[in-house]
């Protein structure tokens, strides 16, 4: 039977071009995919598909033991400087810092795993330490409960804003850290504390509490589903088109989560400093958050991250700050968050690059084009046909030596 019959040939499918003759039919449907949601014609959510597949954390536990090598380097240069500095009471000091910074790297990790990065972290924290130190004195109550209130309202109104008319999360948080920052500089001169509330009673419980929040998330956000729905934000195609009704949620969670983890942060900076708080703009605190968080192996376009990197991120910047203080170094915090954040870019395209589902092996692509140059080559396939155009001999079964002529 010959190879060019109709049986064997399929006509109207290849396309003009030899060399786009494809056997990967995974590659073509994905190529068709890209066509049609960059044409309007399937929705994010369809899209979305192609990123079901669980991803790969090799890439993020190889990271986090470099992150634990990097604490305990500088808690072996913390207890080398000062031993006194790895005990009580200096230890739990150290562990109320960890905490503060953690609460900072918590929301700042939610809110970038949902696609919204919350830039108004530091002055929302510097606000709450400042509304502590003007009201401590009436209870940690009294002056913790309306900064919540104002915090997790202004995240309302801030997601709103991004769902509503579907802006870059980060730049609405920026111009609502405008808004708090004109609240912080208000006071044109340092404001002592005035609460009595100390922290570091309780600082192995506040830095457990941290710790148990940063491994459950990380832990949580492995999940396929979880991963997928958080990350609705997370841009496909058009960056600007809406996502639909879906991204409400996320997005309100994390900003609000994010802001409250803010406020309980400035209140533990302000009611363990020994100084009076300055007013500032609290920027430099965000660029330290988002850059830990990054660091920590959490993606800057949202969704992926790792699992103990967060704590282990944390624990470093924390020995760093207090050997750095110790040692007298004079580096200010625009610069250490400046070179936190350049490392947690480097560590976000580590995370794109090697922390996206695995596809199915599927093999080369065939590819019709010729090798080689030759003038009669033809992608089409030949037809076969005999060597000789001799009548073939019918009377073989008398031939031989058991024929009939014999």
């Amino acid at each position: 039977m010959a190879y060019d019959e109709t049986t064997f040939r399929r006509t109207g499918e290849q396309p003009a071009d030899p060399a786009a003759y494809r056997a990967n039919t995974l590659a073509t449907a994905e190529q068709r995919r890209q066509e049609f949601a960059d044409s309007g014609e399937i929705s994010s959510t369809d899209l979305r598909r192609d990123d079901d597949g669980r991803d790969r954390l090799g890439i993020h536990l190889g990271w986090e033991v470099v992150l634990l090598l990097a604490a305990a380097a500088f808690g072996f240069l913390l207890w080398r400087l000062d031993p006194n500095a790895l005990k009580r009471p200096g230890l739990d000091n150290l562990l109320v810092n960890g905490a503060a910074i953690g609460l900072l790297t918590l929301g700042a990790g939610l809110s970038l795993r949902a696609g919204v990065p919350n830039v108004a972290l530091g002055p929302i924290a510097l606000a709450a330490a400042l509304q502590y130190a003007t009201q401590g004195d009436e209870g940690l109550v009294k002056a913790a409960v309306p900064a919540l209130i104002i915090a997790a309202a202004g995240a309302i109104v801030v997601g709103l804003v991004v769902v509503v008319l579907h802006v870059p999360g980060w730049a609405a948080t920026l111009g609502a850290a405008f808004g708090v920052i004109v609240f912080d500089q208000l006071s044109s001169h340092p404001i002592v504390v005035q609460g009595r509330y100390d922290p570091t009673h309780q600082a192995f419980f506040l830095f457990g509490g941290f710790a148990l929040l940063a491994v459950l998330g990380g832990a949580l956000g492995t999940v396929t589903p979880v991963r997928r729905w958080l990350g609705s934000m997370r841009p496909y195609g058009d960056p600007a088109r809406r996502r639909g009704g879906v991204v409400i949620a996320p997005v309100m969670i994390a900003l609000v989560v994010s802001s409250v983890f803010a406020v309980g942060a400035g209140i533990l900076m302000s009611a363990q400093s020994a100084k009076p708080i300055v007013p500032g703009t609290g920027l430099e605190w965000s660029g330290i958050a988002l850059g830990l968080a990054m660091l920590a192996g959490t993606s800057a376009y949202g969704r992926r991250g790792g699992i103990f990197g967060t704590l282990f991120a944390v624990a470093a910047m924390t020995l760093y700050l207090d050997w750095s203080g110790r040692k007298g170094l004079d580096i200010a915090l625009f610069a250490t968050a400046a070179c936190v954040f350049g490392g947690g870019l480097i560590v976000t395209r580590l995370v794109e690059t090697y922390g996206r589902p695995l596809l199915p092996s599927v093999g080369e692509d065939w590819n019709a084009a010729p090798t080689t140059a030759a003038a009669n080559w033809t992608p089409d396939l030949e037809s076969w046909t005999p060597a000789s155009t001799a009548a073939a001999r019918t009377d073989r079964w008398d031939e031989g030596p058991w024929g009939s002529t014999r």
